[in-house]
């Protein structure tokens, strides 16, 4: 589990407020840090990455995410199981979930 303090200003000075949170779920290591990378240089704060579907629920929850980038095929998606997705907004109903 791995989160970030988002609190650098947003590329062109925008304030860090507006800034999308974005967590990251794979059972990848790489994978997590390669689109940490991507989206970071995109200006987005990434407030986290999670190895699991539990770990992704709880670090949403925590840190705020508006949006969470989920690996569909994770070999453990934790207690929710498939329905992983479901459980992230369940919990935080203002969050997107994208499923890649």
């Amino acid at each position: 589990m791995t989160t970030t303090d988002p609190a650098t200003p947003r590329a062109g000075g925008q304030d860090a407020a507006r800034v999308l949170r974005v967590l990251v779920a794979d059972d990848q290591e790489l994978v997590r840090a390669g689109f940490r990378l991507i989206l970071e240089a995109a200006g987005l704060a990434v407030v986290g990455e999670a190895a699991d579907g539990a770990e992704a629920v709880a670090l949403a929850a925590a840190e705020r995410a508006d949006v969470v980038l989920m690996d569909i095929r994770m070999t453990t998606l934790g207690a929710c199981g498939p329905d992983a997705v479901s459980c992230l907004v369940a919990a935080r109903p203002s969050m997107t979930g994208i499923l890649m």
